[in-house]
């Protein structure tokens, strides 16, 4: 798309110009930095990026989520004026609170109303293993695990999201397929007692600087009862031991007992991002 503006699209020879972006903000760019190294500069994985004197200083991820990272007041302006014109194409935007904040009150005349909007996420990291005892039933997850895991994924998903990944019948295969794929990868977490899924979490963002934990969830009628951080305890150890040398994930701030959990496990904030829920 054409614009007078300093964005435009990047590609394959704006490679390292990214990765010196993406490795200064490691942690709120490490969705970007596993986009671009799992699908690369495809079309439908667009990459935005907003330069100054010739400096590349911000980037915005435009595909199934709206990522921007390392943006200024200035930079976002300039992505607004462009997704206004492109029209929505994104599920969601997600990234550093400040930006996506001023990103939807550019949008919203012209995107309409979102689904929900959480404007505070405390963003947790931590590069030591938790100090509470770590639950010795967690372990990775198998491929004959995937029956007793999907409807659980599916029941954490709607829980979260506020509608069910299972939509159509191409979401549902897509859904299925992710979780899949995160299973082969080590990159999925279970306790499994008789067959029945109690916890399950997965390492959804994987960069040489983090391991990006999403997906938490305990059975209903077992929260409450502290299982969920000596579980989470297993997941840290682990992804610290064979992925990366942070664990970080997010949380929605009015998730008290989630805040709690994660502290207990050493994690602490360093950072806050927002979502917009389309």
């Amino acid at each position: 798309m054409e614009t007078t503006l300093p964005v435009r699209l990047l590609s394959a020879p704006d490679h390292d110009a990214v990765a010196r972006l993406l490795d200064a903000e490691p942690l709120a760019g490490a969705f970007v930095a596993d986009r671009l190294a799992t699908h690369g500069w495809s079309r439908g994985n667009r990459l935005y990026g907003y330069s100054r004197g010739g400096e590349l200083l911000a980037v915005c991820l435009s595909a199934a989520n709206m990522v921007p990272v390392g943006c200024d007041e200035a930079a976002v302006d300039a992505f607004v004026d462009l997704a206004r014109r492109e029209g929505r194409q994104c599920s969601s935007i997600v990234g550093a609170g400040p930006a996506v904040r001023r990103l939807w009150r550019g949008l919203r005349p012209y995107w309409g109303a979102a689904r929900a909007v959480r404007e505070h996420q405390p963003l947790l990291v931590t590069a030591e293993p938790s100090p509470i005892d770590a639950d010795l039933y967690v372990r990775r997850s198998v491929r004959s695990d995937v029956p007793a895991l999907f409807p659980a994924a599916v029941a954490m998903y709607t829980e979260e999201v506020g509608v069910s990944p299972l939509a159509d019948r191409s979401s549902a295969a897509a859904y299925r397929d992710r979780l899949e794929y995160l299973v082969s990868a080590g990159r999925s977490y279970s306790r499994i007692d008789n067959g029945r899924v109690v916890f399950k979490a997965e390492i959804a963002v994987l960069t040489r600087h983090t391991a990006q934990i999403q997906g938490v969830w305990v059975a209903p009628d077992l929260r409450g009862r502290g299982l969920a951080a000596p579980c989470m305890a297993a997941v840290v150890a682990d992804a610290l031991r064979r992925h990366a040398p942070t664990v970080s994930l997010y949380v929605n701030d009015f998730n008290v007992p989630a805040l709690r959990t994660y502290r207990r496990c050493g994690m602490r904030e360093v950072a806050e991002l927002a979502t917009v829920l389309f």
